[in-house]
């Protein structure tokens, strides 16, 4: 009786050696990108730090910003990780207030800060940049509002152009706070003056 023929170990190991070879790159990058901006490092410094050679990276990636678009992927993935995980169990509202908090900190992080706010919006360009946001931070808000429409506990309206104004205000809020000399007081009444904002809506 024929067999179904089965992966090779060839197989699996050139596809783990792939996987690794893009994480290492990655993550190297990211901590290149994260202490030095995306201006000031190069692809031989990305190479050098993973232990790799150019080839290798040219056969994972276009080009310097196709792995910043990598990074930037992950953390934006990040990102997103902390704000669901913020109240997992709570209502929807302690949820929605928990998030943007979990936001606010995790954007003001130099490193996610640089990558995410500063260099990503000129590096892949406005649109690109938006494009992403919307798939990840600014989808969740969009999900928060509308559950909390949906159970009366904001005013019924437009969910879209709401998003968006929190999202800029949030965006320009990590990018004043990423420079205060107080992050940790000017976060507490950041989050004081958003969340009477928050309240504001309720009906």
């Amino acid at each position: 009786m024929p067999t179904t023929p089965q992966p090779t170990r060839t197989t699996r190991t050139k596809a783990q050696q792939r996987e690794e070879t893009t994480r290492a790159l990655v993550e190297h990058a990211r901590r290149l990108f994260a202490a030095k901006g995306y201006a000031h490092v190069s692809l031989t410094e990305i190479v050098q730090a993973a232990g790799v050679t150019k080839g290798a990276l040219y056969h994972h990636f276009s080009g310097k910003d196709d792995v910043f678009r990598a990074v930037l992927e992950h953390v934006h993935g990040e990102v997103a990780e902390r704000i669901a995980d913020a109240a997992p169990d709570a209502d929807p509202w302690t949820q929605l207030v928990a998030g943007c908090r979990a936001f606010l900190t995790a954007s003001t992080e130099p490193g996610i800060q640089r990558i995410m706010l500063i260099d990503a919006p000129s590096v892949l360009g406005w649109s690109d940049w938006r494009d992403l946001d919307a798939a990840t931070s600014m989808q969740q808000l969009e999900a928060a509002l509308t559950q909390l429409v949906d159970d009366g506990v904001i005013v019924d309206q437009p969910i879209t152009p709401l998003a968006h104004l929190l999202s800029g205000a949030m965006n320009e809020a990590a990018l004043w706070l990423a420079r205060s000399p107080n992050r940790d007081r000017d976060l507490e009444d950041t989050m004081a003056t958003l969340t009477r904002l928050l309240q504001s809506l309720r009906g």
